[in-house]
C-alpha cells in the first residue's frame, strides 16, 4: 500500500543509531524500494526505519508500506526486534561469485557473444516463414 510519508509516526524504537544510509539511498535511487516497511492501522513505524528515512532524505513523498493490524504493543516489539535481528550478511566467498557472475552477465566472452548473435539470428529467419 502507498502511503504519505507525512502521515508516517515514528515511536520509540530500539535501534538508535541508522549508521551511514548513503549505500541505502544509493541503492533505492537505483532500484527503488524492495522490501516495504511496515506500519501498524495507526501508522506507527514497526519496521524499516533506515529505509523511511532513506526516502525522506531523497525527498519521496510517498513509500509502499505493509500495515498490520491489531498488534500489541509486544508484538510490534517483537517485529521490530525480529525484522533488524534476522538478517544475514553474504559471505564474502558469496558475495566475490556473485559478482564475478555479474561481471561474466555484463561482459560476456567471445563465443556467447556468437552464439547468441546466431540464436537471434535463427529466430528472425524461423520468425519471417512463420508469417508466411
Amino acid at each position: 500500500m502507498l502511503v504519505q510519508i507525512k502521515d508516517i509516526k515514528i515511536k520509540k524504537r530500539v535501534r538508535k543509531d541508522l549508521g551511514n544510509l548513503e549505500n541505502l539511498k544509493d541503492s533505492m535511487k537505483i532500484y527503488g524500494l524492495m522490501n516495504p516497511i511496515t506500519l501498524n492501522s495507526r501508522y506507527e513505524l514497526i519496521a524499516g526505519e533506515r529505509r523511511l528515512q532513506s526516502a525522506i532524505q531523497l525527498g519521496w513523498t510517498s513509500i509502499n508500506a505493509n500495515i498490520i493490524d491489531n498488534l500489541s504493543e509486544v508484538e510490534q516489539l517483537e517485529m521490530e526486534i525480529e525484522e533488524n535481528n534476522q538478517r544475514k550478511e553474504f559471505t564474502d566467498a558469496e558475495l566475490l561469485e556473485g559478482y564475478k557472475r555479474l561481471q561474466r552477465l555484463r561482459n560476456p566472452n567471445f563465443f556467447y557473444r556468437i552464439y547468441l548473435f546466431f540464436k537471434r539470428l535463427f529466430q528472425k529467419i524461423a520468425d519471417f516463414f512463420a508469417k508466411k
